[in-house]
């Protein structure tokens, strides 16, 4: 895969670990430049450090709006173009509804819904007039089933697979491609309320992703023919039990 993004400059939001952090590091890899983007400013100094010259830390809270806003701006003044936008960040609330807090369910559909459209909104413009680019947004298993364990979380993401679908049916005729990944469990953050013991006999079982997998099926989307879409990815351990 070495070269193969050469030249590209990429943006992965929520760069500071998990799917984001092996995704740009993917790239990273293949010869991009890549603007790690993130609201954890001490992980991503640490990490501009051990990944090199070509990764370009940019802190940003993507729940504040007048940040938000500036996304594209600061992404240009760093890499000067834009080729590979992996909107990724997001969170999680899971568990029963009558449990939910009002607050962290306006946070997350906040941060896996709104903030995507509007990421990828600030992205296309540019796109549309070089007439290329990629963007892959991070999604789920849960998106192509109604887990009744996360309603909140799993709305979210049945919104945003359909919003790639319609985008990417809007922006084709520009050279555009548009796609998502869908992952079942991924060991990050997401998972930091498991016990212990659950993740490890998760991981055991051979239930579990590694954000690298997921990282390696974002390079096969990345590297098709100009050509090919690939719309949407489901993956999933061989021993996830749906």
């Amino acid at each position: 895969m070495t070269d193969a993004l050469k030249g590209k400059v990429a943006a992965v939001t929520g760069a500071a670990s998990g799917i984001g952090l092996a995704s740009a590091e993917a790239m990273l890899a293949a010869g991009a430049r890549v603007v790690l983007i993130d609201r954890d400013e001490a992980a991503l100094a640490k990490l501009s450090d051990r990944l090199g010259p070509a990764a370009l830390p940019l802190v940003v809270d993507l729940l504040d709006a007048p940040s938000c806003a500036a996304l594209m701006p600061r992404i240009l003044a760093l890499g000067g173009q834009l080729d590979i936008f992996h909107a990724n960040a997001g969170s999680y609330v899971g568990g029963d509804l009558v449990d939910a807090d009002n607050a962290a369910i306006d946070r997350m559909l906040n941060l896996n819904v709104n903030v995507v459209m509007k990421n990828v909104h600030d992205v296309l413009p540019h796109m549309i007039e070089r007439r290329s680019g990629d963007i892959i947004v991070t999604s789920s298993l849960a998106a192509h089933y109604p887990t009744p364990w996360e309603p909140v979380y799993a709305a979210s993401k049945w919104a945003i697979d359909c919003f790639v679908q319609t985008v990417r049916r809007q922006v084709f005729k520009h050279g555009l491609r548009v796609g998502a990944i869908s992952p079942g469990p991924v060991v990050t953050a997401l998972l930091a309320d498991w016990p212990p013991e659950k993740l490890a006999q998760a991981r055991a079982d051979g239930s579990l992703l590694e954000p690298r997998e997921v990282a390696d099926v974002v390079m096969f989307m990345l590297t098709r023919p100009r050509g090919m879409t690939i719309r949407d990815v489901v993956m999933m351990p061989t021993h996830f039990d749906l």
